[in-house]
């Protein structure tokens, strides 16, 4: 799961925690902090809280990182893409993608299939 702790800039450490991006914190809650988009379990989540650590859960939705990309969240923090810009995703996790499935290498995929399953 993906959720921001939200620091002086201090890097957040947890076990099972892997930071994935960093970004000054946005208006209107801007000033000198950073908020850090972490993954991690539910206990790690529960250790930071635990710690003091500000820790924000995700909702659906894209959280720009102010420099032309930023993080892409649905399923409430389960599944993410980090972009480089707004359409060009560089690291994922989600569900399997449909249109790969079954697909061996040069073979053509039915679109409407693999989309609709029609």
């Amino acid at each position: 799961m993906m959720f921001i702790v939200r620091s002086d800039g201090t890097r957040p450490e947890a076990p099972g925690l892997a930071i994935k991006l960093a970004r000054p914190t946005p208006a209107p809650n801007a000033g000198a902090t950073t908020d850090f988009f972490c993954i991690g379990d539910a206990e790690a989540l529960g250790s930071l809280r635990e710690s003091g650590w500000q820790v924000i859960e995700l909702r659906d939705g894209y959280y720009e990182d102010g420099k032309g990309g930023g993080v892409a969240i649905w399923g409430q923090g389960r599944y993410w893409e980090i972009r480089s810009e707004p359409l060009t995703v560089i690291e994922a996790v989600g569900p399997s993608d449909a249109a790969s499935a079954g697909a061996a290498a040069g073979e053509q995929v039915e679109v409407r299939r693999a989309i609709f399953g029609a």
